[in-house]
């Protein structure tokens, strides 16, 4: 995990001077996923890298976390690769539209799989839909509606709100509804946050050991975006 950090840390500082690169460094008590925690409620420290073409709307980047699914697993790292496009309507509204591929390098139990979205935001409210035929590399059909709101308390405060819907052939007769209310506080360069998550699993579907918890619980986190600025 640490080696993937470093390279997408220096990735940076070697193309700095380039605007269209940036990353983000986070460390979170818990690696949470649609209210399902994937670090088996174990902290896990986070990195992207990404590129924006100008003022063309397209971006890509690539992402990566410490997982944990458990001993029957032998994955312990995931990375993400996801390619994105935002066009603004007007000073409100924009359309989104992209594509993730998840894999786990070193891993013979867990296959990559991809998913893609389309959504719109308008002023602090986002609406995104995802679809995948390819749940988890199981070849079953999934999708996920999510709605999130962020809204501004202060310069140095924020509050976002999320709902989240998971159905589709793969979630048949298990349909799960995730949510999440997150505080984010800046303080110059870092961000600070707290949030509660959850989903509505209940009886058969509520999963009340660590790995791959779905029950309501409490998670903090720091993050960085770089590079700085200036000032």
């Amino acid at each position: 995990m640490g080696r993937h950090i470093g390279i997408l840390v220096a990735a940076l500082w070697v193309t700095g001077a380039q605007a269209q690169f940036s990353a983000d460094l986070r460390a979170v008590s818990d690696y949470e996923f649609r209210g399902v925690s994937l670090s088996a409620r174990n902290p896990a420290v986070q990195a992207s890298l990404d590129y924006t073409f100008g003022d063309s709307g397209f971006s890509a980047g690539v992402w990566a976390s410490n997982v944990d699914f458990g001993p029957e697993s032998d994955a312990d790292v995931e990375v993400d690769y996801y390619a994105d496009y935002e066009r603004a309507l007007n000073d409100t509204v924009s359309l989104y539209a992209g594509i993730a591929f998840y894999t786990y390098p070193a891993s013979d139990a867990v296959d990559a799989s991809a998913e893609a979205y389309a959504g719109f935001g308008a002023g602090g409210f986002e609406l995104l839909q995802w679809f995948t035929d390819d749940y988890s590399a199981l070849g079953q059909t999934a999708l996920y509606t999510e709605a999130n709101y962020t809204a501004a308390i202060s310069d140095s405060l924020e509050l976002i709100f999320h709902a989240g819907y998971s159905y589709g052939d793969a979630f048949e007769d298990s349909e799960l509804i995730d949510y999440g209310v997150q505080l984010n506080y800046t303080a110059g360069n870092f961000v600070l946050g707290a949030k509660l998550v959850g989903t509505d699993a209940s009886g058969e579907l509520e999963v009340s050991d660590d790995v791959f918890n779905n029950q309501p619980r409490f998670l903090v986190s720091i993050s960085t975006t770089l590079p700085w600025d200036a000032d």
